[in-house]
């Protein structure tokens, strides 16, 4: 399989929220797909590409690559008593 339909497939994942074991028919068969991913991830490639990607996407929008600031949801974020 492709590394390009192996990205697919992994940003079809992580967009949508679906389980590994329920990737349409028009991917890899998913375990060769998560066996990919975790390789990947251990390796440091696909942070490598997630950085690069966001690189890219904040380039094309005229900003600069690296952000300079950064914004947190009270909401999401968990506190404790103290």
């Amino acid at each position: 399989h492709s590394k390009r339909s192996m990205f697919n497939a992994i940003f079809y994942v992580c967009r949508t929220g679906c389980g590994w074991r329920h990737l349409p028919r028009e991917y890899p068969p998913w375990g060769v797909v998560y066996s990919q991913f975790k390789r990947w991830k251990i390796s440091g490639v696909y942070q490598s590409v997630l950085e690069a990607l966001r690189k890219a996407d904040r380039s094309s929008s005229g900003k600069q690559e690296e952000p300079t600031a950064a914004i947190v949801d009270a909401q999401s974020v968990k506190a404790t008593e103290r």
